[in-house]
C-alpha cells in the first residue's frame, strides 16, 4: 500500500474517486481500518462518550486525547492520521488553538487536525494552517448543536439535514471561507443530498461526511464501532452494521467460562496448542 498524502486525497476528488476514512480509538482498530486502505483514520473526541461509557462528549481532556491519539497513530502506516480538539482550546482562541495543535502534532504524530465547528473559527484555521497544521475543517449542523437546539440524537440525521436545506447559500458561503481560510479537507456534517451535491461543486478541496453524510459527497467517515457492531447493547440483536461483534465477544467470552467452571483447558493460552 502506499502512504496517503492530503494531495492524493485533492487528486481523489477531482479524479472522482471516494474518500473513506474511519474513526478510530485504539491500535487495533487503526491497524485493521489501515489494513483495508483506509484514507484517514480519525481520532475523534467521541471517544469518551461512545467507548469509555461517559455521559457526555465534552468530558474527554486534551491529555486523554494525546494517549487515545498515540495508539492509534501506533497502528497506521499508510493512512493519515487525524485528531479532534476536546471541547475548550478553540474556544479560548487562535493562541490557545495553536498551542494545542502544536501539541498533537508533537505527541501525538497527527497529519491532519479536525476542528469541529470550524465555520465559528476561521481565524483559528488560518492560524493553524500558517503554523504548518493540516486543518480539516467542520460545518453544518453539528451533533454539538443539534443538541443545544433540543433535537434527540436519534433523530439528528434526519432532522439536520431538513434543516440545512433550508441553510443551503449559507453552507456554501460557509465551505468557500473555510477553504479560503487554508483547510485542506471539510467535513460536511448532516449535508444532505440537495445542499451536499451544490457544497462539493463549490469548493475544490474534498467535502467529507460523517453524522448525516451520504453518497453525495467526496467521501465518508464511519465510526469503525459502529460498522462492526462494537456496543454491549446489541448483544441479542441484529446487525445494524456491517457485523455484530458484540455478539460474536459475548458468545466467545460466554464458552471461555464455560471451560473454566468445567475444569476444561482454555483456548488461546500461551504456549499452548
Amino acid at each position: 500500500m502506499t502512504k496517503v498524502t492530503i494531495p492524493a486525497l485533492h487528486d481523489k476528488k477531482r479524479r472522482g474517486e471516494k474518500i473513506f476514512g474511519i474513526v478510530a480509538w485504539d491500535t487495533h482498530m487503526a491497524a485493521i481500518a489501515d489494513g483495508v486502505g483506509a484514507d484517514i483514520v480519525s481520532v475523534g473526541d467521541t471517544v469518551g462518550k461512545n467507548l469509555w461509557g461517559r455521559d457526555t462528549m465534552f468530558e474527554i481532556t486534551m491529555d486523554e486525547m494525546v494517549i487515545v491519539t498515540r495508539a492509534v497513530r501506533r497502528g497506521v502506516k499508510n493512512a493519515l492520521v487525524s485528531a479532534d480538539f476536546p471541547y475548550g482550546p478553540l474556544q479560548k482562541g487562535v493562541d490557545a488553538a495553536v498551542r494545542a495543535g502544536i501539541r498533537l502534532v508533537k505527541e501525538a504524530g497527527i497529519d491532519l487536525l479536525k476542528l469541529d465547528g470550524a465555520a465559528e473559527y476561521p481565524e483559528a484555521v488560518t492560524a493553524l494552517a500558517r503554523a504548518g497544521i493540516p486543518v480539516w475543517a467542520q460545518f453544518g449542523l453539528t451533533p454539538q448543536t443539534a443538541l443545544a437546539m433540543g433535537i434527540p440524537y436519534e433523530n439528528q440525521a434526519k432532522a439536520g439535514s431538513d434543516v440545512v436545506s433550508g441553510m443551503a447559500d449559507r453552507m456554501i458561503a460557509e465551505a468557500k471561507m473555510l477553504e479560503k481560510a487554508g483547510a485542506v479537507l471539510l467535513d460536511f456534517t448532516n449535508s444532505g443530498p440537495e445542499v451536499g451535491p451544490r457544497v462539493v461543486e463549490a469548493v475544490k478541496i474534498p467535502v467529507i461526511g460523517g453524522f448525516g453524510g451520504g453518497p453525495w459527497l467526496d467521501g465518508r467517515v464511519r465510526l469503525a464501532q459502529a460498522a462492526v457492531g462494537y456496543d454491549a447493547a446489541l448483544v441479542g440483536q441484529e446487525a445494524k452494521g456491517y457485523a455484530n461483534v458484540a455478539q460474536v465477544m459475548h458468545d466467545a467470552l460466554a464458552e471461555c467460562a464455560a471451560d473454566v467452571r468445567a475444569a476444561r483447558q482454555i483456548k488461546g493460552q500461551p504456549g499452548r496448542t
